[in-house]
C-alpha cells in the first residue's frame, strides 16, 4: 500500500524535470554593430498554455539573475536594455531571441528560462526550469561577410548573362541588402532562404544584356547589413562578340550575284549574235537569189554556152580582167601564131591580185548595175572563147 501511494504522487506532480527541453543553437556568428538571431523553442510538462502564463527569461549562463532579456526592462543589465527582444510566441513554444547592435564582448554563452504563471493574472510562478545545457555562444566578427559571385566565365554579345550575387548572414529580421553597379533594380530578383538552423543566405540574380563597350568592365555587389557595415566583391566582364557568318554570307552572294549577271550577258550577246548571223544569211541568201534568177533568165533568152563553157565562165566572172587585155588568136598572122607558140612565150592572162582589190565588195553596187552587168559577163564569157 505505501508503494502505491509513492507512485500516485509521483505521478501527480506538477513537474518533472525530464519532460523539460530546450532546443538551441549552441555556436552562431554574430556581426559586430549589426544584429544577431537565436532560433530557440521549448517543451514543459503543463502542455499548451497561453502565452499570458509563460514568463520568458534569457540570461547569462554564469549568473541567473544578469538578465539579457526580461518582459520586465527594469530588471535587463544596462549593457543589454534596447537591445534584446524575443521574436517568438511563447504559448507556441517559441522563444527565438533577436540582438541588434552587436558589441564585441556580447560573446555569451546565454541561456533560456521558462516560467509558468498560476494564472494570467496571477504573476507569481509555480513552476520555473532553466536550460543551463542549452546555450548559445557568439563568434564576433568584426568584419562582414564578403558577398559570393558565380557567373559564366565569358559573356556573349547581345545575348543575356546572369550574375548570382550571394551572402550568408545570422540576422533574418534585417536582411542585408544587395546592390549592383550595373543595370537597374528591376533586372535583379532576390531570394532568402535558411541554409542550415541559424544561418541564412540571401541571393540576388542579375540579368542583363551585355554590349561590346562592356567588355572588360566591373561588375560589382555590393551586400549592406544591418546598421550599415558594407562589403563588396567585383568581377571582370568578358565579353565574346556574336558568332557572325557575314565573311562567309558576302562574298557567297557576290559570287553568286556576279555569275547570274555573267550568265545573263552571255544570254543576251548569244542572242544578239544569232539574230545578227541571221540577218546576214537572209541577206547574202538574197543576193545568190537574185543572181541566179539573172542568170535563169540569160539561160532562158538563148541557147547558152556549152558545160564547159559555163565552167570557164564560172572562172572568167571572178577575174574581171578587162577587154583590152583579152588576147584574140583568130586574128594574128600565122607567122606569129607559130613564132610564138615556138618561142612559148605566150602570155597567160593575168588576173587582178587580190591586194590591188577593195577589201570590201558592195553587193548593191552590182545588183544596181542589173542586166548590163550581166550582158558585160556574157560578153567576157564569149570573148575569152
Amino acid at each position: 500500500m505505501m508503494v502505491f501511494c509513492l507512485l500516485v504522487a509521483a505521478l501527480s506532480s506538477p513537474v518533472v524535470t525530464e519532460e523539460w527541453k530546450a532546443d538551441v543553437v549552441n555556436f552562431l556568428d554574430a556581426l559586430v554593430s549589426s544584429c544577431v538571431v537565436v532560433p530557440c523553442s521549448f517543451t514543459h510538462p503543463r502542455g499548451p498554455l497561453p502565452t499570458s502564463r509563460l514568463r520568458g527569461i534569457w540570461h547569462r549562463s554564469t549568473n541567473h539573475k544578469e538578465y539579457i532579456y526580461n518582459e520586465d526592462n527594469t530588471l535587463i543589465v544596462d549593457s543589454f536594455r534596447g537591445r534584446t527582444k524575443l521574436l517568438g510566441a511563447l504559448g507556441q513554444n517559441n522563444c527565438t531571441l533577436e540582438i541588434i547592435d552587436i558589441k564585441d564582448h556580447d560573446n555569451g554563452p546565454f541561456c533560456f528560462r521558462i516560467e509558468l504563471a498560476k494564472t494570467s493574472t496571477d504573476t507569481s510562478t509555480t513552476d520555473k526550469f532553466s536550460f543551463v545545457e542549452q546555450c548559445v555562444q557568439f563568434k564576433m566578427l568584426t568584419d562582414p561577410p564578403k558577398p559570393i559571385l558565380n557567373h559564366a566565365k565569358t559573356a556573349i554579345q547581345n545575348h543575356p548573362y546572369t550574375v548570382t550575387c550571394s551572402v550568408t548572414h545570422t540576422c533574418p529580421s534585417h536582411m542585408p541588402k544587395l546592390t549592383w553597379n550595373k543595370g537597374t533594380a528591376d533586372m535583379a530578383t532576390e531570394i532568402h532562404r535558411e541554409v542550415q538552423r541559424g544561418l541564412w543566405e540571401v541571393q540576388s540574380i542579375l540579368t542583363f544584356i551585355p554590349e561590346e563597350k562592356d567588355d572588360h568592365t566591373d561588375v560589382t555587389c555590393t551586400a549592406a547589413f544591418h546598421e550599415k557595415p558594407e562589403s563588396s566583391e567585383t568581377m571582370t566582364l568578358y565579353v565574346k562578340r556574336a558568332e557572325n557568318y557575314n565573311h562567309i554570307i558576302i562574298p557567297t552572294v557576290v559570287g553568286i550575284g556576279t555569275a547570274v549577271l555573267f550568265g545573263v550577258f552571255c544570254i543576251l550577246m548569244v542572242k544578239k549574235y544569232k539574230t545578227r548571223i541571221a540577218e546576214l544569211q537572209r541577206r547574202d541568201g538574197s543576193v545568190l537569189n537574185r543572181l541566179s534568177r539573172m542568170s535563169r533568165r540569160i539561160r532562158s533568152d538563148g541557147p547558152g554556152p556549152s558545160h564547159s563553157d559555163q565552167r570557164r565562165s564560172i572562172w572568167s566572172r571572178f577575174s574581171r580582167r578587162p577587154k583590152g587585155e583579152m588576147l584574140d588568136l583568130d586574128h594574128m598572122p600565122n607567122n606569129v601564131k607559130s613564132k610564138s607558140c615556138a618561142d612559148g612565150k605566150i602570155s597567160k592572162p593575168r588576173f587582178p591580185s587580190p591586194k590591188s582589190q577593195p577589201k570590201s565588195y558592195n553587193y548593191n553596187e552590182d545588183l544596181d548595175d542589173g542586166d548590163d552587168y550581166m550582158n558585160t559577163v556574157e560578153l567576157n564569157i564569149y570573148g575569152n572563147i
